[in-house]
Order: C-alpha cells, then structure tokens, then sequence
C-alpha cells in the first residue's frame, strides 16, 4: 500500500478545495480522504506531498516511438520510460513507422512490447490506408479488436477525400475517431517554413496557413455531413483555430490538439538560431499572431487536448542544413514543464482546472469510451496518477533523458512547474 499525503486535489474535471490522503492498493485508487482522516496501515508507504497537485495521469495522444524500423532513434521501451518520466502514464503510438502499422499483427505487436517496457501505456494508433500509400483502407475492425484505439496517416494528410470518408463512417461503428494532420500536400509541397515575414526574408519556400485550413474545412465538412466525430491534431493558425471554433459552435463533432512547441515557440525563433534544424518542424513554426489565437483557444474551450507531436530524430539526422533536415522536435520529457512554464510567464490566463483537463480528462475523450476513466482520479479506478510542483524550477537536461532523442529547442533552459511523481497501476515510475 502507498498514502499519497496531503495533496491538492485535480480530479479530471476540478481542483478541488482542501487537501487530501490518497491510498493506494494494489493498482487501484482505494480510498480518497481529507488530510488527516486516514488510518495509517502498517507497512504503508507514505509520500508526503503536501501541497503538490494529484491529478489523473496525464494523457499524450501524439507520440512517435519510431519502432518498428528506426529504433536508433526511439524504441517502444524509452519512449514508453520517457513518457513516464515527462508525466505522461499513457501515450498513443504513432503508426508511421516502417513498415507502417496497418495490420492486426503490427497493431499487437506494439500493444505487447508497450506492455513490457514498464513505463507509460502504450496504445496503438493504426494507419487509415495499407501501407499508407492513400489507396486501400486498413482491416480497420480487426485492428481495433487487437487494441488500436485511433487511426491517421499523421506525418502526412489523408490525401484521398473519398478514402478518408469511407474511415470515418468504419471508424464510428468501431467506437474509435480518425485523426487527421491537416494539410494540403500540394499547397505545402517543399515548404521549409511558415509562409509569411521570415519566409521572405530567408528566401526558404513557406507553407501558408491555407494549406492547414484547406484540410480543417475538409474535415469539418464530412463530419457535419456524417454526423460522425473527427479530431484535428496539431492546429497551428489562427485560420484553423476560427474554422474549428465556428464548427463547435454550430455542433459539429471536431475536436483538436495542439503541441507544446506551436504554444511557446514561434517562426522568429529559426531566424535568432541562424536556421538550426532544431526549430523545424511540421507544421512549422507559425507567426506571433498565430501563438496568440492558440492560448485564445486553450482560454475559451475550443482546444480539447495538448499533445506533444514528440518527433525524436538521432542527432547525426538534424544535423544538416535547415533545408536538408527533417521535422521533429523530441519533447516528451519537458513538454509539462514547457506548457506549465509558459503559463506562469503569461501570469496564467488560463485556469488551472483548464490547463490540467486538457493533459487528462481532454485527451481522453477522443480516445474509444472504455478508455475514458483514464482521465479521472477518483476510488476505485487505476492508480494512474501525476504530480506536479507548479513551483519547482529544474533545467531541461537532456543527457539525462530516457528517450534516446537529444533534440530539443528547450535544452539548457530553467523551467518552472514540473511533474515530480508519476504512478502507474500503483507503481511508481519516476519520484523526484
């Protein structure tokens, strides 16, 4: 048994008044009481935390581990232990690996090595087409009965619309979503960089913020026509963010993510490094503007979820001219801290109870329903827990990251407010 003492209490949906005693048995939440009215059992361990805020461990529906096929840069097992230590207790598995995961076999085999790797959940999301070559829809049913709880083409966008219709119709009788990357692949053919003043001025090939809408209105459509839920992952303009608003508001089932990265980073940053690859990334960095709508949009409800789009890359990849190098950012161990630090920065215009929904209770909800307990803690669900010290200030070190990624634009910063214990199933993965 473990007695989590004194903690404020995030519950998935509020921070509840007061401070609270937590036991844990076995994998399970067995008791919740305010502070001071536990029994104290023999041979418990007791954590005392006062003050620290337990919440429902935090959900990543957007994590490239890269196994099968490039496990020089991720296997299974680091991202899994680097999920854990960044705060995460489930993550979902990207499927663009190679070979792609487009079968029930492959489907299985992520589940099962996830489930070895003694850290965060891993579930798999599924290719939408075989291979992911945008021709033939994957055994979408026998995937999701093998563990698949999502399926996209992410990395690139379901180029055929008629294809992507037909997932989205399979994908609402098998009780899972379809998450789509939003972009036109011709408007965005060869671009580098946001279209806009650094495109212009570093004369590399920019990507406008239409290519990112056309996609959004795309998916838009077919859900309204459908009637069937959608999620848009990793929205970075304010075009994308107006268009989904407006959906939402008139009852359309869309939801969104977006990253650590598109919240704190924008398209200067790549002129102030001298064009380091660090800073590449897909979408790309957009403009102030866009950084701006993005917290509009975590402040009034319309961004469900921050997933973090980690993206590891051995460092010997990135290391090549901007326009030779590929996209990614590796973030999965500082992207809490990143978030929690820039929210502090900003004097904290969002509230907390909202900023925590969307590590928890958001993301849950665009996962299949028997998922959905993940994002709340209460008695008698899974001791899936995190911890957090909005106050502790710790420096980005990546030489002593899990994950075998070593690029990140965060590396050497001092941040404020970081996960300080993640608990899974009851046990503890990383107590700092």
């Amino acid at each position: 048994m473990i007695i989590l003492k004194g903690v404020k209490l995030f519950d998935g949906e509020r921070l509840r008044e007061g401070l609270y005693d937590l036991l844990i048995e076995g994998r399970i939440v067995k008791r919740i009481v305010p502070t001071g009215n536990m029994n104290m059992f023999e041979g418990a361990k007791v954590i005392d935390l006062s003050g620290k805020i337990a919440c429902p461990g935090f959900i990543d529906i957007h994590v490239h581990l890269r196994e099968p096929g490039g496990e020089w840069r991720e296997e299974i097992k680091s991202g899994a232990l680097a999920g854990a230590y960044g705060g995460f207790t489930t993550i979902v598995a990207m499927p663009n690996t190679n070979p792609p995961i487009d079968s029930p076999e492959l489907v299985r085999f992520v589940k099962l090595t996830g489930e070895r790797a003694k850290g965060a959940k891993v579930l798999p999301a599924g290719s939408v087409s075989k291979g992911r070559e945008g021709k033939e829809l994957t055994e979408m049913a026998r995937m999701v009965k093998e563990g698949a709880v999502l399926f996209t083409e992410d990395g690139s966008p379901t180029v055929r619309t008629d294809l992507l219709r037909s997932a989205m119709l399979y994908a609402k009788d098998l009780g899972v979503r379809i998450m789509e990357h939003p972009e036109d692949p011709y408007l965005s053919e060869n671009g580098q960089i946001n279209e806009g003043k650094v495109s212009a001025i570093s004369g590399l090939k920019g990507i406008p913020a239409t290519s990112e809408l056309i996609d959004v209105e795309r998916c838009i459509a077919l859900s309204r026509e459908l009637d069937v839920p959608i999620h848009i992952t990793h929205v970075s303009t304010a075009l994308a963010i107006r268009a989904i608003r407006k959906a939402k508001e008139e009852g359309v089932k869309v939801t969104c993510d977006v990253t650590p990265h598109h919240l704190t980073l924008d398209e200067s940053k790549i002129l102030e490094s001298g064009y380091d690859s660090v800073y590449k990334v897909r979408p790309p960095l957009r403009s102030l503007e866009d950084v701006e709508a993005l917290w509009d949009a975590l402040r009034n409800g319309v961004i469900d979820a921050i997933a973090t789009d980690h993206a590891p890359y051995h460092i010997d990849e990135k290391d090549l001219p901007f326009e030779e190098a590929p996209s990614g950012i590796a973030s999965l161990e500082c992207a809490v801290a990143v978030v929690l630090d820039a929210w502090e920065k900003r004097n904290r215009p969002v509230s907390l109870d909202r900023l925590l929904r969307l590590f928890t209770s958001g993301p849950s909800r665009v996962l299949p329903e028997s998922y959905r307990s993940l994002g709340y803690l209460r008695e008698g669900g899974f001791a899936d827990i995190t911890v957090i010290d909005l106050d502790k200030v710790s420096r980005v070190d990546v030489s002593t990251w899990k994950s075998k990624a070593r690029l990140t634009p965060w590396n050497g910063l001092s941040l404020k407010g970081w996960p300080i214990l993640t608990m899974v199933e009851g046990e503890i993965i990383n107590d700092i």
